[in-house]
């Protein structure tokens, strides 16, 4: 079975929002064995929906749209629908008497003119929406391939609930399935990894290995198909086995799993405590860090200054012993450890904007660990594209406590 995806939407075209529903109902359907062969993107033009329809489910045996079913005037896609298949929209009692409990059960007068999300095409059938107005919509074409076609909401967690829920039981399974999974590792380059990796990310390997990057974080991304999920998995677990033989510690973590991720939880495993000091990245680490929901049990808080002057007034002023007179970034680290009574202390410096600027010079910056008997100073040149700095130097302190609480030298 080939499948098309419709998203509807002069907001998308216009560029106004972005179509990501198209990505994901066709990473299900790949997984679901089902090969997606095209993705369209249209405005709110009737007769161009029509048309782009019809031929649409003249091409492939499934057509999935999205958007398109809200009560105003610019949502067309049942109209669009009834048009092609030259029949009537009619009310549906049952999607109408669903309307009007959802808004009798929030205290509202249901609008009349959302009366208009229980029109449907006669002979298509209601795709239920447990959370939202707008009913789904499915019809079969009376042509050949005599294609199904499955109409749902543009709103991302409505229209993924349907398709899990309402639409995919009903598809047929594809012979070869798809999986994907991710590997996620930080410090060193994209050509140095690939280097490591050898033939893992050689073409035509199965499974194939790509690679991306983002912030300084290489991300490994596995690709395979099989007969069963129980094939692909094993075929992905065996990769994952080779890509840690390969990189060792230069492995972090799998799928959306960050840093602070891993830092955090092996903390809260340890019962131990950390803060921060941050000079240049306007507090991003303490951001990155206070966003992941188990961070408060391990995390002690952050100081933010935004050079080194004025964190030396302001540890003086919050009770700190006086410095030497040009004290390093290690010396301040230490009575910022003190001062917020952790385990674990991670220090980044501030950096020379005005070289950012400069096509001759790019800045350095310096990050510091301190902890009970372990002083870490480590200093690297900030190049490439100055938006990604705070990021990557967030990211570059966190692997180097991540390394120290996994025993692994810092230094190799």
């Amino acid at each position: 079975m080939h499948a098309e995806i419709i998203a509807i939407g002069s907001e998308l075209t216009s560029g106004a929002k972005l179509d990501t529903n198209s990505q994901w109902l066709s990473q299900r359907l790949a997984e679901h064995g089902l090969v997606v062969r095209a993705h369209h993107t249209v405005a709110d033009d009737i007769e161009e929906l029509v048309r782009l329809l019809r031929s649409a489910a003249e091409r492939s045996s499934l057509v999935l749209i999205t958007g398109g079913l809200g009560p105003t005037l610019d949502d067309l896609t049942r109209q669009m629908m009834a048009d092609m298949a030259g029949v009537d929209l009619e009310i549906n009692e049952a999607a109408l008497a669903h309307l009007q409990h959802l808004f009798s059960r929030r205290n509202i007068t249901m609008p009349e003119r959302n009366k208009v999300q229980a029109l449907f095409p006669v002979g298509s059938k209601v795709v239920h929406n447990p959370i939202g107005t707008a009913p789904g919509i499915w019809m079969k074409a009376d042509f050949p391939p005599h294609a199904d076609i499955v109409a749902l909401p543009g709103v991302p967690a409505e229209m993924k609930r349907m398709f899990v829920e309402e639409v995919l039981p009903h598809l047929p399974q594809g012979k070869r399935l798809i999986r994907h999974a991710r590997v996620n590792c930080f410090g060193r380059g994209e050509s140095t990894m690939e280097e490591l990796l050898g033939e893992l990310t050689a073409r035509g390997r199965d499974p194939e290995v790509g690679i991306t990057v983002h912030e300084a974080t290489i991300t490994l991304r596995i690709n395979t198909s099989g007969e069963t999920p129980e094939e692909c998995e094993i075929k992905i677990q065996q990769t994952k086995e080779l890509i840690t033989t390969q990189l060792g510690y230069l492995v972090f973590g799998e799928e959306d799993q960050e840093l602070e991720h891993i830092v955090v939880d092996l903390l809260n495993e340890r019962h131990q405590t950390f803060a921060t000091l941050e000079l240049g990245t306007g507090g991003a680490l303490a951001n990155r860090i206070h966003d992941y929901m188990e961070s408060p049990r391990c995390f002690a808080g952050g100081l933010i200054y935004p050079d080194m002057q004025r964190a030396l007034t302001g540890l003086n002023n919050l009770g700190t012993e006086s410095f030497s007179e040009n004290p390093s970034l290690i010396e301040v680290a230490k009575a910022a450890r003190d001062l917020m009574e952790t385990d674990y202390l991670l220090a980044v410096s501030d950096w020379d904007r005005d070289m950012i600027e400069s096509d001759d010079m790019v800045p350095d910056v310096s990050i510091v660990l301190i902890a009970d008997g372990k002083e870490v100073e480590k200093n690297f040149t900030l190049g490439g594209d100055p938006g990604i700095y705070k990021g990557r130097v967030s990211k570059a302190i966190l692997n180097q406590l991540r390394l120290h609480l996994l025993g692994v030298d810092a230094d190799s």
